[in-house]
């Protein structure tokens, strides 16, 4: 993957919306937080309360006095802003701005900024940034949460970073697939503990039992599946049996007999 973008926060005046982002940048890999002028006092200790598990980027936090000194090592940055401006700038969406900053990263450090909750960021802070980013969203309710903006473009760059090819968890455990001999067995079982509470009173036997052969099938079970399958089946019977409950008996000539 290609590095993170550091994120910079301008004035943030919310420590929930800190903790929030904080949150955010754990989640999609963003390991470098700096924030300029800060409006609201930084409680590690609350930060962590709301931000769970994330003590080792709230040590790493940086203030800076100013959005120049904030950027200074960095060579691109793309910052958030939802309203229209009269000067001609670049803008760009979400993904595309993503795919730029993570391209932008073999030049050296890129920024992802972002401004006030109440009043985004001055003209001149823009000035500082090379490119606008503007979420899509409805005109006629087109602001957005710090945090939840934050979380939109983290995500884009997590993206562009190339995090969705990393692989799934494998499970805990495996097991091979289900071989026929034993779907052979979980079919008869399963027969019987239908003709045990008596399923085919008003169904044709050989018709229910194929589509529920079509059904595992295309379940593709593994073995371990097929045997818990299997042993709800058999579990049917001998919860009749316990019971004392009669249970209807399968005939001589099976529905599987019936149906070759």
């Amino acid at each position: 993957m290609t590095d993170a973008p550091r994120l910079v926060l301008v004035s943030p005046q919310d420590l929930v919306n800190v903790a929030s982002v904080v949150r955010i940048a754990k989640n999609f890999g963003i390991d470098t937080i700096r924030l300029v002028n800060p409006e609201v006092e930084l409680d590690p200790y609350r930060i962590e309360g709301i931000a769970h598990n994330t003590a080792d980027l709230v040590a790493r936090i940086t203030t800076h006095e100013s959005l120049e000194d904030a950027l200074a090592d960095c060579v691109f940055a793309a910052v958030l802003t939802g309203r229209e401006r009269a000067a001609k700038r670049s803008v760009l969406r979400p993904r595309d701005a993503a795919g730029e900053l993570a391209h932008r990263t073999a030049d050296g450090p890129v920024a992802l900024v972002a401004g006030r909750e109440d009043s985004g960021l001055t003209n001149e802070e823009l000035d500082r940034c090379d490119v606008l980013v503007t979420i899509s969203s409805d005109p006629a309710h087109s602001s957005l949460n710090l945090a939840q903006a934050v979380a939109i473009m983290a995500y884009e760059c997590w993206l562009a970073r190339g995090g969705d090819r990393l692989p799934f968890k494998s499970p805990r455990r495996t097991a091979p697939a289900a071989p026929h001999a034993l779907l052979d067995t979980l079919f008869s079982d399963w027969e019987r503990a239908l003709w045990a509470i008596d399923f085919f009173k008003t169904r044709q036997p050989g018709h229910v039992m194929r589509s529920f052969r079509e059904i595992v099938f295309r379940a593709s079970l593994d073995a371990r599946e097929a045997s818990l399958l299997r042993a709800m089946g058999i579990e049917v019977s001998r919860f009749l049996a316990r019971e004392g409950v009669p249970a209807a008996s399968i005939p001589p000539a099976s529905s599987q007999s019936e149906e070759q």
